[in-house]
């Protein structure tokens, strides 16, 4: 538990005060004012649309003792400067003075995560599967260890720092995603977090508006490996040519490799789909070979599998707990399958794309019954891979659709790639998801598989939603 004096000497690098003010527990720390309770330490960043300075007061009428801020507030309580010694006549609620906000929030969390030297940290980053990646490592390792995980997107500079600030001391793992919009980014995390295990799964096209090549990606995705300590461990997936070249870069005396390749450390062959029931394989590592069943379906999460694998073995973990928290793990990722109109099936994977997702998530389609039918949206952030990215899913929707909808400026390079693979495929195009949604639902019929999806900014879940309104 943090106190006011811990939260002193984390910002200014003092010694830790005691006594009087100095002991006053933090019960909470909030970036959300309506989060606030009695005791809570309330953290006034602003935002592309809200300031949290204008809600300073709605936090300390909910309790809040403390609030860091970057300027005075006129009318409302003390303000302090945070520098040199705790001041012995501090008195509460008070708004504390920083230089900046956000960085005051990762120090702080850097010096509650010093607190818990016994807590092994595992980051994961990675173009794509860094969520599903995350979630298996902790559900593998939580068959033996209390963990903590990052929650939902909490993994940016924000939401990393929130979390660790969520550690108890029955915590003995702690497995933090770390994306990242920008060089330097990721070293940021990976100096607060002080991951023992680092875990990079892929390289691809994603933020290329602002990194500019993926040459960039791979130089951001390598400050993972760069950071960790020398006793530490690097998992990469050993099929990924910029991913497997970080070996190179790190400190750490152990790398694991995973993959499909002989090359590879942890090895799985003989990769069977069983459709939405989920995927099956065997899994090699030196002379020891499983066979695992996995409850989520596409063979891309073959991937997922062996990550987390990779992070059992590093963590001490015996195959048969390995095994447990994969075989136990169900709902991974965020496609979600729902039923649809006319009898047919729904793949909701709306909540964001690239290149390599969605071509993913058209191999999983393929593998299913009925008639393929794909609902595709613009891919955003591509930069300059921008067209070559929609044309090549384009060029594998011809092959796989039966239908195809494409949705948006960007999404008819698909419709045109596709069209020049099967010049038979039925295709739709339109700038309205609405429309796209309404055009497909009459044309739907038991048996048919449906995917939907496209970048966040294309809001496809509304697509979704007309698709499954119930017949009038």
């Amino acid at each position: 538990m943090l106190t006011l004096g811990d939260l002193w000497s984390a910002l200014t690098g003092s010694e830790r005060a005691r006594g009087g003010t100095a002991d006053v527990r933090l019960a909470t720390v909030v970036i959300d004012s309506r989060l606030a309770m009695p005791g809570s330490l309330f953290v006034a960043l602003r935002g592309e649309r809200q300031d949290g300075h204008e809600f300073v007061s709605d936090a300390f009428g909910r309790g809040a003792v403390a609030a860091l801020v970057s300027r005075p507030l006129e009318g409302g309580p003390s303000s302090l400067a945070v520098e040199g010694r705790f001041p012995a006549d501090l008195r509460t609620p008070v708004c504390l003075i920083v230089p900046d906000v956000l960085r005051a929030l990762q120090d702080l969390s850097a010096y509650y995560r010093r607190q818990h030297p016994a807590l092994r940290v595992i980051g994961v980053t990675g173009s794509v599967g860094k969520s599903s990646t995350k979630e298996a490592i902790a559900a593998v390792l939580g068959q033996r260890y209390r963990v903590l995980k990052s929650e939902g997107n909490y993994n940016n500079e924000i939401g990393l720092p929130l979390t660790l600030l969520q550690l108890n001391p029955g915590h003995e793992r702690a497995v933090l995603e770390m994306g990242m919009y920008a060089l330097g980014e990721i070293a940021r995390l990976v100096e607060i977090a002080g991951p023992s295990v680092g875990v990079v799964t892929n390289v691809g096209p994603v933020h290329l508006e602002r990194l500019g090549s993926i040459e960039a990606v791979a130089e951001a995705k390598s400050e993972m490996a760069r950071g960790l300590p020398p006793d530490g461990v690097l998992v990469l997936n050993g099929d990924d040519v910029r991913v497997a070249a970080m070996a190179d870069l790190t400190p750490a005396r152990t790398v694991i490799t995973y993959g499909l390749s002989e090359g590879c450390d942890l090895r799985a062959t003989e990769v069977r789909s069983r459709g939405l029931q989920g995927i099956e394989a065997s899994v090699s590592y030196r002379s020891h070979v499983w066979s695992v069943q996995l409850p989520w379906p596409g063979r891309h999460n073959v991937y997922v599998a062996l990550a987390a694998a990779a992070v059992g073995l590093a963590e001490g973990l015996t195959p048969q707990e390995i095994l447990a928290g994969l075989g136990g793990l169900e709902g991974l990722g965020r496609l979600k399958v729902v039923p649809g109109p006319s009898g047919a099936t729904i793949l909701d994977d709306t909540y964001n794309a690239s290149p390599a997702s969605t071509l993913a998530d058209l191999d999983l389609l393929a593998e299913l019954p009925g008639r393929h039918i794909a609902l595709l949206g613009d891919m955003l952030e591509l930069g300059s891979e921008e067209e070559e990215g929609h044309r090549r899913v384009g060029r594998r929707a011809g092959e796989l659709l039966d239908v195809l909808i494409a949705v948006g400026r960007r999404a008819r390079w698909i419709a045109e790639e596709a069209l020049r693979a099967n010049p038979h495929l039925v295709v739709e195009t339109t700038d309205d998801r609405r429309a796209a949604a309404t055009w497909l639902r009459p044309r739907l019929r038991a048996g048919d598989h449906v995917l939907v999806k496209g970048s966040r900014g294309m809001a496809l879940e509304e697509a979704v939603s007309i698709l499954r309104e119930e017949e009038a």
